[in-house]
């Protein structure tokens, strides 16, 4: 081999000592005698990674003598090629930019056997030369190969514990990434300068394994399981048998991964993360099929009853079932998205299997989202109301206005009552988010009677929620905020689900009772979809009937209409009317329904052919007449 070496050789290298007086030759005898003869295999190497000489050591080391390495490579000897960087560490050692370097190699002995060694370069001052000693640490690399095993196995199923799967795992993402940078820029590592020696160049084989081909798939998968209702056998069994479960459990977990073949392709790992809980990884995952088949195999393996020693058990699993594409994802966010799924897959009943759905997953974390914030939105004022018109059927006349939040959400924009008010009722903050609306809208409605006189003023209607009841004292507030505001108690509308409402007993019904008496007008919202108990509704102090959507949307145009429908809410007006109750339908969005609901004796309309909820301003502007009431 011939060629100059790449850069410019320093006279003295960094960390190489100054140049000192020649040896003896006496000297040279001996450290050439100390060579031949050292148990440490040794090589002398000079700048072009050729062996100058190598002792006998190193010779037996290979299965050969001493003298038959002579003109060699250095680097295909022990493997010193394999990766990139420890490549470019050797070559930087015989150009005389480095001090030296250590690295580990694993080597084939010509008779077969593998052995560990420690190998070390570093320049040999005043000679030009590089000395490479490789030491046998096989015994040490075992002694620690059984220490990692014990520390990274779980003692009661042999399985790799979860820190061997996090490290696994990690390993298979950052391989992933890899290769698709490699994949991308389409090099195999740095270009070698035109005309290097050959010991300076990289072979591709060594340095990179391509993405493309080779039955790599560049996505990774998990199945996440846990078993369902361990606990008991733990509780009633005691401990020992249910490890010896797990231990079983663990035995078919691992047939299951043998039989889809993915112990002979090497691209799996079952594990035991702790507890009852066990992970399934494929590293070169083919689809959520694949892992939909593995799943369905799992469960099936695990329905079959267990044998412990005359104790027979039947068990079931929960399995969340995750895929991704290696590149850009993290085994945290991996392994959340499974945790996610598995819970999914117990909520929807147990004993089966839920594959990882965005969509779903998108929801959750909204829904999280927004009930971390809620209650401090109240406080910096994101919340705001808009309004829609309540219509008198037979004139045309708006009467009245319902309000209805919208939360001004800085990430999501915003958001309709229905995306945040079942987490206000879940959590409680209902009580303060009801109690600004509340007088926000009687705030609004007096402002309107004082900037527009009008013989008949705008009533607002309010929703509230059962919590509102029951948390607060909702007399009281509604009492201290007409007091506050000046609104006329008859001018406060307050709408509350008929579920809600029907079965009223104890405080919600003195409650309401109390409103009623205060002179506020209670109306039942969302009329006929919920309990319907028509004797029940005499004896409450309801004012307003709200006819559900669903019973005006049957009304369409004549030749489509559903006959039916229009007995049921033209008996329900009737009903209402007898009561001494109003009646609104909601929805109301065609000219046609209107004139069918006029005809029956409705009395109010709301909807989107009168006007979508809307800004304070415009509703203002229907007062004066100066806007029309469809927009």
């Amino acid at each position: 081999m011939s060629g100059t070496p790449e850069g410019p050789v320093h006279p003295e290298p960094p960390g190489i000592p100054p140049a000192r007086p020649a040896l003896t030759e006496r000297e040279l005898r001996d450290y050439r005698a100390a060579f031949r003869v050292s148990r440490l295999a040794m090589a002398l190497v000079d700048r072009d990674g050729l062996v100058v000489a190598a002792n006998d050591s190193l010779g037996a080391l290979l299965g050969t003598d001493g003298a038959a390495l002579r003109e060699q490579a250095a680097a295909d000897l022990v493997d010193l090629a394999a990766d990139g960087r420890t490549w470019h560490a050797y070559r930087e050692v015989l150009r005389g930019r480095r001090s030296r370097f250590r690295c580990t190699r694993r080597l084939k002995h010509p008779d077969g056997r593998k052995l560990w060694a420690e190998v070390t370069v570093a320049p040999v001052p005043d000679t030009g030369r590089v000395l490479l000693s490789v030491a046998d640490i096989s015994d040490r690399r075992e002694l620690q190969a059984r220490l990692r095993h014990l520390q990274m196995h779980d003692p009661v199923t042999r399985l790799p514990n979860r820190a061997l799967f996090f490290e696994r795992l990690s390993a298979a993402l950052e391989t992933a990434a890899a290769e698709s940078a490699e994949a991308a820029t389409g090099a195999d590592g740095p270009t070698e300068p035109a005309g290097a020696p050959e010991p300076y160049r990289s072979p591709r084989s060594y340095l990179s394994y391509q993405s493309h081909g080779h039955g790599r798939t560049g996505r990774i998968g998990l199945c996440y399981l846990d078993l369902d209702g361990f606990k008991a056998v733990n509780d009633t069994l005691g401990h020992r048998v249910g490890d010896r479960l797990l231990a079983a459990v663990a035995g078919r977990l691992t047939e299951c991964a043998d039989s889809a073949g993915y112990t002979r392709s090497g691209g799996h790992l079952v594990a035991r993360l702790g507890g009852d809980e066990f992970a399934v990884l494929v590293e070169e995952s083919t689809g959520t099929e694949q892992l939909a088949d593995l799943a369905r195999s799992v469960l099936a393996a695990l329905e079959r009853p267990f044998d412990l020693g005359g104790q027979r058990l039947s068990v079931s699993a929960s399995i969340g079932v995750v895929e991704r594409t290696a590149v850009g994802t993290t085994a945290t966010g991996l392994m959340q998205a499974a945790d996610t799924t598995l819970y999914w897959a117990k909520a929807d009943g147990k004993g089966r299997w839920t594959l990882f759905d965005p969509e779903r997953n998108a929801h959750r974390m909204t829904r999280q989202s927004l009930s971390s914030t809620l209650r401090p939105a109240v406080e910096r004022g994101e919340f705001g109301l808009e309004y829609q018109p309540l219509v008198d059927l037979a004139g045309g006349a708006v009467r009245g206005v319902e309000a209805l939040v919208r939360w001004n959400h800085p990430q999501f924009g915003v958001l309709a009552p229905n995306r945040f008010v079942g987490i206000a009722e879940e959590d409680g903050s209902i009580v303060e988010l009801g109690r600004w609306v509340l007088r926000t809208a009687c705030e609004q409605a007096r402002q309107w009677q004082k900037d527009h006189p009008r013989e008949r003023p705008l009533f607002v209607s309010v929703n509230v929620a059962v919590r509102q009841v029951w948390d607060s004292d909702l007399v009281a507030d509604v009492a201290g905020i007409l007091a506050e505001t000046g609104l006329a108690p008859h001018l406060l509308q307050l709408e509350l689900t008929e579920s809600a409402v029907m079965g009223s007993a104890g405080r919600p019904l003195q409650a309401l009772q109390a409103l009623s008496d205060m002179g506020v007008r209670i109306a039942i919202d969302d009329f006929g979809t919920g309990y319907s108990n028509l004797a029940y509704l005499s004896r409450l102090p309801v004012s307003v009937l709200k006819l559900d959507g669903s019973f005006v949307r049957g009304f369409q145009d004549e030749e489509h209409a559903n006959p039916a429908d229009e007995l049921i809410v033209e008996a329900l007006v009737q009903l209402a009317h007898r009561l001494g109750l109003t009646v609104t339908a909601e929805c109301v969005e065609t000219a046609g329904q209107a004139a069918r609901l006029r005809r029956i004796g409705c009395d109010t309309g709301q909807g989107w052919l009168y006007s979508r909820p809307v800004a304070p301003d415009r509703i203002a502007a229907m007062i004066e007449g100066t806007a029309p009431l469809r927009v």
